[in-house]
């Protein structure tokens, strides 16, 4: 996937929702990360087009295979560098605010030994 950034946010989102509710439509999408439901819908219909995710009749929003392994990758990245930002005395809004624009940025191959090297 070519990496775009607002792309992998509404795909972690999708993620995230759907572990705490038995279905993700595109207004809890819009109300979780504060968008107007039309830029949602657009989002939704951009990352339709590109196979990361279905969209049933009822409007119920699913990941699919490689819309779900983008998402994990990139809520992976969120979590594991935000707790290692606030391990490092960083505030917790700050440390989440900064792993979620790193997250994006960094590669694959810094990440893991980052990974590696931090016990959180």
């Amino acid at each position: 996937m070519h990496r775009n950034e607002s792309a992998e946010d509404y795909l972690e989102t999708i993620l995230i929702l759907s572990k705490c509710r038995p279905v993700v439509r595109s207004v809890d999408i819009a109300e979780e990360m504060g968008f107007k439901k039309p830029s949602v819908s657009v989002a939704m219909k951009n990352l339709r087009e590109k196979n990361h995710i279905t969209v049933t009749k009822e409007g119920f929003i699913y990941l699919t295979p490689s819309g779900k392994e983008i998402a994990e990758m990139i809520y992976e990245r969120h979590e594991l560098l935000t707790k290692w930002l606030v391990k490092l005395g960083v505030d917790e809004k700050i440390a989440a605010a900064d792993a979620c624009r790193i997250e994006h940025d960094i590669s694959k191959e810094s990440f893991e030994a980052i990974k590696n090297h931090i016990k959180i």
